[in-house]
Order: structure tokens, then sequence, then C-alpha cells
């Protein structure tokens, strides 16, 4: 990648280090960008950093990662509790809090503060169409979508969104930045879901409801598109790693948005995250841990 791509974006600041914040600062500082993690909860950000030690450790057990590789990203890697001063200095800041517009507006309009005037702004979104941020940055034509897939640091794809302010270079800059973390960037347009979120969320909202009305055991209904469409995982095991909450807010999301009918949240769905049944990361949802 030549020296003119590279440069500006040295350092990146992210806010969020819970499951995916943590994440995509990791990917970010083994592609050697200084990384400065905020999250206003301090356990969240020690228990975020140790999950980034944890995957390189096992990167290294596994021969993908050297030891000098692991270390070098942990060097570039800052836990910073204040939000104004992880921002300072950042070429490319990163939100990545739960999918709570008011929440997102908040940080955006704090960070705004100490942000260097160049810094490019990115949302980890997957379903809040991201103009509903423009307001809150100082410049909407450095603001876009950067929709990442967890597991962060394996999944290669990156969803970048375009809003109707968005500039070219932004997006130039955008696509570059996911090609040195190593990601497969694809654009799309700034609309509720984007492409990949309306797409997933279809097809995991009726795996529910194929649940809920006895269609089917959960096991078979991920066998079913495993074997019969080569999907690496099932929509129920899918919707475990992601956080059965986090489907739930997708699909509200997009049932207000999209269409109220098409994108309804399954009252199993609903249940089910009042009984605290969240998937992988409470040790139950369609599967138990």
């Amino acid at each position: 990648m030549s020296a003119e791509i590279r440069f500006p974006i040295r350092s990146v600041a992210v806010i969020g280090a819970g499951t995916m914040g943590h994440g995509i600062a990791q990917v970010c500082a083994a592609a050697g960008l200084r990384t400065s993690v905020h999250d206003v909860h301090p356990d969240v950000i020690a228990a975020g950093l140790d999950r980034v030690r944890n995957n390189l450790d096992y990167g290294v057990q596994k021969g993908k990662i050297s030891v000098e590789s692991r270390s070098e990203a942990l060097a570039n890697l800052a836990a910073e509790a204040d939000l104004r001063r992880a921002v300072t200095g950042a070429d490319l800041i990163i939100e990545a809090v739960p999918e709570d517009l008011a929440m997102k507006q908040a940080i955006f309009q704090v960070a705004r503060e100490t942000a260097p005037a160049h810094a490019i702004w990115a949302s980890n979104t997957s379903s809040i169409p991201v103009g509903s941020l423009s307001a809150f940055v100082p410049d909407p034509s450095r603001l876009c979508g950067m929709h990442f897939f967890n597991p962060v640091h394996i999944q290669p794809l990156l969803e970048i969104v375009r809003t109707a302010q968005t500039s070219d270079r932004t997006i130039e800059l955008a696509v570059a930045f996911a090609r040195h973390i190593g990601k497969d960037p694809i654009v799309v347009k700034d609309v509720a879901g984007f492409a990949s979120s309306r797409l997933g969320l279809a097809l995991g909202l009726e795996a529910i409801r194929m649940v809920e009305e006895g269609v089917a055991s959960p096991e078979a209904i991920d066998k079913a598109m495993e074997l019969g469409y080569r999907h690496p995982m099932g929509p129920l095991k899918l919707t475990d790693l992601v956080g059965l909450d986090v489907r739930l807010a997708i699909a509200e999301t997009l049932a207000r948005e999209v269409d109220a009918v098409r994108f309804a949240p399954p009252q199993l769905l609903r249940d089910m995250v009042a009984q605290g049944k969240l998937g992988r990361k409470s040790g139950e949802g369609f599967y138990k841990y």
C-alpha cells in the first residue's frame, strides 16, 4: 500500500470496548495503527483488553501470528477512561456502542469538542441510518458507517455506509482503511439495515418464527441452512453469537424504518430477551453454552 493512502489514518479511537469494540480495536492495533479504546465502564475496558490478549495468544498458539506481532499489537493499544482524551489526535473515530441512537448522538456531541478537524467519523451501527448522526459531528462530509462483523478479527467483510453528505474522499479513505486492516469492503447506501443486516435479519427472524411455531428444532433449522445452503453457521447459532438483544434492537429499528410487518420481532425473541437468554454472552439462547 502506498504511503499516500496510508498517511491520513495513523491513529484510531474506538468508543466502546464490548462485543464489537474490542475486536475493532484489535484489528486496528494489529495493522500498526495507534489505537485508543474508551468505554464508560472501566470493567468493560479491562474485559475487552483481556479478550484481545486471549485472541492474540490463541493466534500465536495456532501459528497464525508471531510472538513479535502479538507484542506489537498490544503495544499499539491504550485504554482511555476519558472520552475527550480518547479522541484527541485521532485520525479516525469509530463508535461501537449499543444500538441506541440517543447514546450515539450524545457520544459524538462530546467527542467533537476535542477531536481533530481532519478526523473521519464512523459508526459501527448495524441498522440505524448513519445520517441521523450528521448533526452531531463537525463536518457531515467526513461521516460514514463502518459495519464490522463478529468476531471482528476473523470475519473479512466491512460494510461501508455512505450517507447523502459523505464525500468521495471519505469513502476512498474508508475503503483504504478497510484494506489496510485486512478487510474486504463493500460500499452501500444509507438505508436502515443497509444490505447485510436486512438480509441476515430476514432469515434470522423467520428461523425464530419457525421455532415459535414448532416447525422444527433449532438444531434442525440450522442444519438445513448449513448443509442445504452451505451457510457456514445456521441462523439461530448466528443469532446466539450476535446476541438476541442485538437482534431485537435491529428488528425494532427495521420495523420502524422499513416495514412494520416484514421485520416485526417474534414474541419468542422478545420473551427470551426479557428472560435474559441473550445467547453466548449470557450462556444460553437457542443453545446452551
